[in-house]
């Protein structure tokens, strides 16, 4: 099989819910990654065998095959074809492996694995009837676990119960949760200030949306840096309310940002991109893809990241770096309980906590940071793994090149 390499990365900033990206059409959002891989590498577009985007809430302005949309948005050849695939929160991490497996099958040699989510114009839960995800699964699913309770819920749950399900099963404090969002912001807010993210972030221009009329207007300046990192302090995510039940621990200081971005990968043969005169940056050792219990729905990185080391005869001891998407506290802190990982070396820039959660984007945003990251720090092996909708995870073992 041929080796699949990822020779760049990049992602725009994130855009707080109604901030700086909320007038960006989804598909020209993600088109400006598209066009910075394009002259980042020069390569000629043309030479792009398919493009692989995830997105969630595909309703809207994200319908449609916005993965076509957006090729023909960045003005690239109308013979560059394009898909979009819904994993749910790992969407463009699924868009990785299935770039990564074409490539190794030898089936493409150039593909563009991305993702996007604007979450301000097409809100989550916005394809659901009533906003409620729960009307799409259907009786015979909800009958399946009609004998599971839980918070006033029977059946499938949504996924804020589930990580007050997660904090029960690992006895997690509230005291905790809050800890863990403390650290993710600090943590973020030192990579921003130390300039860690410069190289991964592409800036765009800033387009906001007015919430009652619909104008977009164009601001002054480029959005740089992410902008949902939060000051805070231990006292003040104390007094925060819970989100989902009133006796609960989870509230938006220990949970993901709704947030705007986009981000690419892009993954060739090593063989074509010796051709090509371009350095392979990093290869793409393993990947899996779990199911689990769709009740608890968010336990399901655990098992992934057990079988992705297993298969690549690796330890935890082994990983200089992890991404474990911060969807919710619980979801990071059960899964270091399990897996026995240092938590010096996992979301070390901080996560979605700090830095959002553009769902449909976050898998490939994850992959652009743990890869800056470990050629930053001198890392060899990173390994990013993701908690989706109805209980399963990817997870997936990069090992950089020098």
């Amino acid at each position: 099989m041929a080796d699949a390499v990822i020779v760049d990365a990049v992602r725009t900033a994130a855009g707080k819910r109604n901030g700086s990206l909320s007038g960006w059409h989804p598909a020209e959002l993600v088109a400006q990654t598209l066009v910075a891989l394009q002259e980042s590498t020069g390569i000629d577009p043309a030479i792009v065998d398919d493009v692989m985007m995830g997105c969630v809430t595909q309703i809207g302005p994200q319908s449609t095959n916005i993965a076509r949309t957006s090729v023909l948005a960045a003005g690239w050849p109308e013979t560059v074809p394009a898909t979009t695939i819904d994993r749910q929160c790992g969407s463009s991490q699924q868009a990785i492996h299935f770039a990564a497996q074409s490539v190794m099958a030898g089936v493409n040699d150039v593909v563009v694995a991305a993702g996007v989510e604007c979450m301000s114009t097409v809100p989550m839960f916005s394809n659901a009837p009533g906003g409620d995800i729960r009307e799409v699964y259907g009786p015979a699913a909800q009958a399946r676990y009609s004998d599971r309770s839980a918070y006033g819920y029977s059946g499938l749950v949504p996924q804020g119960i589930s990580a007050e399900l997660i904090a029960d099963r690992w006895g997690l404090t509230r005291e905790e949760l809050d800890a863990y969002g403390l650290q993710s912001q600090r943590r973020a807010a030192t990579a921003r200030d130390e300039g860690r993210f410069a190289r991964e972030i592409i800036p765009v221009v800033r387009k906001h949306r007015d919430l009652e009329t619909g104008e977009i207007k164009v601001l002054d300046g480029l959005l740089g840096e992410d902008e949902c990192i939060r000051a805070t302090s231990a006292e003040a995510l104390a007094a925060l309310k819970p989100s989902f039940i009133p006796e609960g621990r989870v509230t938006a200081g220990n949970a993901s940002q709704i947030v705007d971005g986009a981000a690419a990968v892009l993954i060739m043969s090593a063989q074509r991109a010796r051709d090509l005169g371009l350095r392979p940056r990093a290869v793409i050792r393993q990947m899996t893809v779990v199911g689990a219990d769709p009740v608890e729905m968010l336990s399901a990185p655990i098992p992934a990241t057990r079988r992705c080391l297993q298969r690549a005869g690796l330890s935890v001891e082994e990983i200089d770096l992890f991404e474990v998407n911060e969807a919710f506290a619980p979801v990071v802190l059960a899964w270091q309980r399990e897996l026995g990982a240092d938590p010096a070396k996992v979301n070390v820039n901080g996560g979605g906590i700090s830095l959002g959660h553009p769902l449909g984007a976050s898998g490939a945003k994850l992959m652009v940071t743990l890869l800056h990251e470990l050629e930053r720090t001198g890392g060899r092996f990173g390994l990013q793994t993701m908690c989706e909708g109805g209980g399963m995870a990817n997870a997936t073992l990069i090992e950089v090149l020098t």
